[in-house]
This record gives C-alpha cells, structure tokens and sequence, in this order.
C-alpha cells in the first residue's frame, strides 16, 4: 500500500537522486541542471508550503510539493511540482499524489491548482493532468529547450477546486443598523 506523509531532511536525501536525474535530463522540469543538492532542498523542501513523499515499505516512490502559485490577491491559487522515481513509473504515483494534493490544497484554503509550465511533449503527464480535471488555459510557444527534441510548447494547466465563496453572509438578525447599512450601500454602476 502507498501512503503519503511530510519529506524529513532524511527522505530528501534519498530523493536527491531522482531529483537530479529528473532535473538533468531537461525533458520536464525548468530547474537549473547545474543545482546542487543544497540548492535542491531549498527549492523543493525548504520553500514550499508543504513537501510529501510517496512510499510503500520503506521504498521510496515519489515527492510532491505544494506552494502558492502567486502572493496577495492571487494567494488562493496553488501550485504542485511531482516527481516519480524512475522505478516506479507506471504503478499509478503520480495520480495517488495529484488526488491528494487536490484535497491538502482544499485543506490550507487553496481555491484552486495551476500548473504554470507542463512541457507539452510530456504526453503522459498531459494526459493524466486532464484525466484529473486540469484544462489546458494556455500555450506557450517553445518555451521550454528540451534535451532531445529542442524548443517545445509548455502549457499552462488550471482546476478550480472549490465553488467562489460567498463573500458577503446576509445578517441573522434585520436591525435598524443592518438595514441602514444595505439601504445607504453605493449600488455598482
């Protein structure tokens, strides 16, 4: 059985490998090539809101991390990054851990998960994000420089998680205060 749980240092030592791997081959991912593992954990433990690993006795499967895609007035949109160790491709990873990303992202308030840059030759990853429900909200045109096949599209990935919240509660009790207060508001023009 998989399980998830929050990366220790420890776990990202044993993931470094995939990390690197993944990073080096440039067919997915925008990070430098050149990072070292101290510059690795920064960006992948250190700086999100949250970094999980998936695992099954012991082994080690993959990691996911979830921040905030932007600040402020976009701070209720997150973001994920996945990685699945080389070994465990095809054993259904990358699906367990986009489905409960989904549901911690809901959990910390999050309204929403984009993608901001899934390099379109990964039909894989592609394919699963829409199976998942992801819409493709845009194209980047060769964006990404891919090791094999040179400039590719990147895609831009958007699901909304969660119906708009109701800004405004109406009162419990209609006072003079209250209905002074809805009477005297500006009405949008």
């Amino acid at each position: 059985m998989i399980h998830i749980r929050p990366m220790t240092p420890d776990d990202f030592e044993r993931f470094w490998p995939t990390f690197q791997a993944i990073v080096q081959a440039r067919e997915t991912y925008a990070f430098d090539p050149e990072l070292d593992v101290e510059q690795a954990r920064q960006l992948w433990l250190q700086l999100p809101l949250h970094t999980l690993v998936a695992e099954a006795d012991g082994e080690l499967l993959g990691s996911y991390y979830l921040k905030a895609n932007a600040a402020g007035p976009g701070a209720h949109v997150g973001n994920c990054g996945y990685m699945v160790c080389d070994a465990a491709r095809g054993r259904g990873v990358a699906r367990l851990m986009c489905e409960h990303s989904q549901k911690l992202a809901r959990q910390e308030g999050f309204l929403a998960l984009q993608f901001n840059s899934v390099v379109a030759s990964n039909e894989v990853a592609v394919a699963l994000w829409t199976k998942l429900g992801f819409e493709t909200v845009g194209r980047l045109p060769k964006a990404y420089r891919h090791a094999r096949l040179g400039l590719v599209d990147c895609l831009v990935m958007y699901k909304w998680l969660a119906d708009e919240p109701v800004v405004e509660k109406p009162p419990l009790l209609i006072g003079r205060k209250n209905i002074e207060a809805r009477v005297s508001r500006r009405r949008g023009r």
